[in-house]
């Protein structure tokens, strides 16, 4: 895996940025985009919105699985 394809988001409840997703889930929402879910390692609980290139991405290398 890649640091390239790796799928990050912001941890709210310690403030980081660039958190690596682990375990990652990509769901498509209601309105039609794209969110991963996941979490840090440390049993914090990550989500990120995604556009539909970096998504499909992340899904083709194995980083996420899919959910639709």
């Amino acid at each position: 895996m890649s640091t390239a394809n790796m799928l990050t988001a912001y941890n709210v409840k310690t403030k980081e940025k660039n958190v690596p997703i682990h375990d990652a889930v990509v769901s498509r929402t209601a309105k039609g985009g794209y969110i991963a879910k996941g979490n840090d390692g440390k049993g914090n609980k990550l989500t990120a919105l995604l556009g539909e290139a970096k998504a499909l991405e992340a899904i083709k290398a194995g980083v996420a699985k899919q959910d639709w």
